[in-house]
């Protein structure tokens, strides 16, 4: 149900996540003017479960942004949420934990009524700590009572294994007991941790498995039974939190585990995937990459580029040599999708050209973005992180490249003529240089003035865009070097394309 109270909504328009106090003073109201209003007081999971029913009644989008989970977690996500469960999501590194975990603020009503003051969001209807009950005992229905937007009802802590106690649930403050002169056993000299100060939110416990197991044994009774205990201090608070945990399942063997009784607390475990297909792999890059307005109106990228890109991490995810453990993070393809604008950008900043195209030689700038984002196993590592990246590219382009062309025999019988046959034959006799910094005009007159590569291309892409087939004309290039069929030189600039035959060293 979702909170409308006209004569003590705040009055301002703006309806943005206020990020600069947890309070809103300037809405204060008292206790009575709430009951007046006809407020239900509800338990955040019951808040939380209102809002999705009344969203999927209505039709709208509840978990926007996470392609490829439509049928698979966002129902199971839903169902976890009508059970009223705490949630762990398990799943490998870049699969959109954390995002699920930070939508769900999109479920919570607009703004949550507190007692003025509390640092623990106490409920005006259920107050837990001694401060709102002293304050609700003296003042009754004149209560003073604040608004907290539903932006600061969010909590996230990364489980480290330097992470303590004291952190999540709290401490005895000494200076506060020697200032107000009140044992240590008092309430009131408590110190909460981010976990009472959670209270009616959502809270985010990242890498769950990272967190000492003495640490993990003291998150029990709140999840269950709403005890904490500070320093042997036992307290009755009977905290209102929304749980969601991350882990990844490397972490069970690597690091640490999450230990059973604590398992056996949590509702639901939800298991998160990688996209399934280019086209979903596609959107999630788009969504994600920071690419601004200028370099998009400046930099075009074919169509073949960006499901090139995708293909990179889906052979990653498949190659011998990285660990399929650790998995291939979804920021690879961010990574390397602004590693090749900024390639692009560059050669404009240099040529002084108003557009450009991004091409298949710029996928050498996407190198770091790979090397940084996958684990090697043993056979990986000896043959070094950048020679990997590199067989990933060519991985992808091969691919890529069998999807469009016929496939490239890799023995052939004298005298059979292949669709390869005359290009191969013009590397006889010539040889192709292209470099980094060519304008557009001057990189496609390049391959254009190879008749037979243009005639590979009109035979086999012919429903393509222009675009689409510059980008083709790089590729059949490239695959013939991979399939050995021609030689590619490198160096920091230029790319140079040869015949393979040992009748190059004569030619005159």
């Amino acid at each position: 149900m979702s909170l409308k109270i006209s004569n003590i909504k705040p009055p301002s328009s703006n309806t943005q996540p206020l990020i600069t106090t947890s309070l809103q003073m300037k809405n204060d109201t008292t206790f009575k003017e709430l009951k007046k209003s006809g407020y239900t007081d509800k338990t955040i999971s019951q808040e939380i479960q209102a809002n999705l029913i009344a969203k999927i009644k209505a039709k709208e989008p509840v978990f926007e942004g996470l392609w490829g989970y439509e049928d698979s977690v966002v129902p199971q996500l839903k169902k976890a949420i009508l059970a009223g469960h705490h949630i762990n999501l398990l799943g490998l590194r870049g699969q959109a934990k954390t995002r699920i975990a930070r939508s769900m603020v999109n479920l919570l009503d607009e703004y949550m009524p507190i007692v003025k003051g509390s640092e623990i969001n106490d409920s005006p209807f259920q107050p837990i700590s001694k401060y709102a009950r002293d304050l609700i005992a003296e003042l009754g229905d004149e209560t003073p009572i604040s608004w907290v937007h539903r932006s600061n009802r969010f909590f996230e802590k990364l489980a480290t294994p330097d992470v303590n106690v004291a952190d999540l649930i709290g401490d005895i403050d000494p200076i506060k007991a020697a200032t107000l002169k009140l044992p240590y056993s008092d309430e009131r000299v408590l110190h909460y941790g981010m976990i009472p100060r959670a209270n009616r939110s959502i809270f985010v416990l990242n890498e769950l498995p990272d967190l000492q197991a003495r640490i993990q044994v003291s998150l029990f009774n709140i999840l269950q039974e709403g005890d904490i205990q500070i320093r042997g201090f036992q307290l009755r608070m009977p905290l209102d939190i929304q749980f969601v945990f991350t882990a990844n399942p490397e972490d069970y063997t690597n690091r640490g585990s999450i230990v059973t009784p604590l398992k056996d607390r949590i509702g639901s475990q939800i298991f998160t995937h990688y996209p399934k297909t280019i086209a979903l792999a596609k959107h999630i890059t788009e969504q994600e990459a920071q690419v601004s307005a200028e370099d998009k109106a400046q930099i075009h990228i074919p169509d073949l580029a960006k499901n090139l890109l995708e293909e990179v991490a889906f052979a990653a995810r498949d190659s011998e040599y990285v660990d399929a453990k650790s998995g291939v993070s979804a920021r690879l393809t961010i990574s390397a999708m602004e590693n090749l604008v900024a390639a692009a950008k560059l050669r404009l900043i240099e040529t002084n050209a108003p557009k450009t195209t991004v091409r298949l030689l710029d996928f050498m700038s996407i190198i770091p973005s790979i090397t940084g984002k996958i684990e090697l196993v043993y056979e990986g590592e000896q043959e070094g992180a950048d020679y990997v990246a590199k067989i990933l590219i060519d991985k992808a382009v091969m691919v890529q490249f069998e999807s469009i062309f016929p496939r490239i025999s890799k023995l052939e019988k004298e005298g059979i003529k292949t669709p390869y046959t005359d290009l191969i034959k013009w590397f006889n006799k010539n040889q192709l240089e292209l470099n980094y910094t060519d304008t557009d005009e001057e990189f496609y007159k390049k391959l254009n003035s190879i008749t037979p590569l243009t005639t590979v291309v009109e035979e086999n892409a012919s429903e393509l865009n222009e675009e689409d087939k510059n980008f083709c004309k790089e590729l059949v290039l490239w695959a013939l070097t991979i399939s050995k069929k021609l030689d590619k030189s490198e160096n920091s600039a230029t790319y140079t394309f040869d015949s393979a035959d040992v009748r190059q060293l004569f030619r005159n």
